[in-house]
């Protein structure tokens, strides 16, 4: 089974929305994630509809986040993708006669409810602000690294 990277892209796109000053052609987003354009829009348009980014036509048309980052969790941006499926497993009936299967059913719905309301109450703890930080951390650790691992300039002037 395929894992569903909807939330991890749409969170990568929402943190370049955040950093831009002009909205971003639909094209620039998709080659940001490896990806088609027209799964970006599609996708985009469910963001859209829940008021997370809004959309400009024609040249120099693109999206833009219309949200703001400090109060926007990432559930907010998971339910705007219709909640999609959080584990891969499941049961193998959901109405069983065995008995066994019966216990086996339940062992794992309540783990997956728990499992699954943890996961939820995470998400809403994280902001869109939040992960812009931990970016910008990220990002500042490795320029320090560059510079600590860059070869020394030596001036040759006579």
């Amino acid at each position: 089974m395929s894992l569903d990277s909807r939330l991890s892209s749409v969170l990568h796109l929402l943190l370049h929305l955040m950093e831009a000053q002009q909205a971003i052609p639909s094209d620039r987003l998709a080659t940001a994630l490896n990806s088609n354009p027209v799964v970006v829009r599609r996708t985009m348009a469910g963001l859209r509809g829940a008021g997370l980014v809004s959309s400009e036509k024609g040249h120099g048309g693109g999206w833009r986040l219309a949200c703001d980052p400090a109060h926007t969790t990432l559930l907010d941006v998971y339910l705007a993708l219709g909640s999609p499926t959080l584990f891969a497993i499941g049961n193998r009936s959901e109405r069983p006669t065995c008995l066994v299967e019966q216990a086996v059913n339940a062992a794992l719905d309540d783990t997956l409810q728990q499992a699954e309301a943890l996961m939820t109450s995470r998400l809403q703890t994280l902001t869109l602000t939040a992960l812009a930080s931990d970016f910008q951390f990220r990002f500042q650790q490795a320029q320090s690294q560059q510079a600590l691992c860059a070869p020394q300039e030596t001036n040759h002037a006579l």
